[in-house]
């Protein structure tokens, strides 16, 4: 299918999903935090219903299409982000399975329904609005990186609202925000379940935490293994090679 490209789009492709994404090296394209996000959540598998908090250009729906057939619903706030999702939902046929709304996070479960969803997944923006040090910065990049129009409480708190009882709850921030997310999440009904950090090199501090939480879930915290990007030549880790690229043959 043919797509329109505006400005300086480019189209990339989801090599392990077989997929393709539009992307814009000046307004977004999706990090790795997408991919980490979208391999390390539960999913449905045949049917159910996923909601994509934060969705930005619709990486992590794109992702999660190739896992599950469950019903998938992005939310995006920024008008311009919002259309590129929806080009690449049309561009790889996904229509039927994937919708794309662009609104604001709080309070979406008014319009999506409270407590009937089974998984929501959410790549927040990570830091504090007071951090917006360039003022030069573009709009759609600083409202996608720092908490200008959602924080990490309401971020959570709308999550919980979306999922029925037994749901769940992935998230990814920096390991600084721990103690914030558990907090967060408790007073949302949202039980931590399972934690992984995610480290660069082997030998280097973490720099990315998943968290995944269920809607009353009992305490039972699992702090999974170590997750390295790189190798210390600087390659990619067998485990990231396969998240990115599929499954070596």
């Amino acid at each position: 299918m043919d797509v329109h490209l505006e400005g300086d789009e480019r189209l990339d492709d989801l090599l392990a999903e077989g997929l393709k994404i539009i992307q814009s090296p000046t307004v977004f394209s999706f990090s790795l935090d997408a991919v980490l996000l979208a391999k390390f959540a539960y999913v449905p598998i045949r049917k159910g219903s996923i909601i994509d908090l934060c969705a930005g250009n619709g990486a992590i729906p794109l992702f999660l299409s190739a896992r599950s057939k469950a019903e998938i619903t992005a939310v995006e706030l920024q008008p311009r982000l919002a259309r590129m999702a929806e080009r690449s939902v049309r561009l790889n046929g996904l229509e039927d399975r994937i919708r794309i709304i662009e609104g604001d996070v709080k309070g979406i479960a008014d319009r999506l329904g409270h407590e009937k969803h089974d998984l929501v997944t959410c790549n927040p923006p990570y830091f504090p609005a007071h951090e917006l040090s360039d003022r030069n910065m573009l709009e759609e990049v600083a409202i996608a990186r720092h908490e200008l129009y959602l924080t990490l409480d309401e971020a959570v708190a709308n999550a919980g609202s979306l999922l029925k009882q037994g749901g769940k709850a992935a998230f990814v921030h920096r390991p600084g925000r721990l103690l914030d997310l558990v907090t967060a999440m408790r007073a949302n009904r949202l039980e931590p379940k399972r934690i992984r950090f995610v480290y660069p090199k082997r030998g280097r501090e973490a720099n990315t935490l998943l968290i995944e939480g269920t809607k009353d879930g009992r305490p039972d915290l699992k702090i999974l293994p170590p997750l390295y990007v790189y190798e210390e030549n600087g390659e990619y880790t067998p485990e990231l090679r396969e998240m990115l690229y599929g499954r070596e043959v």
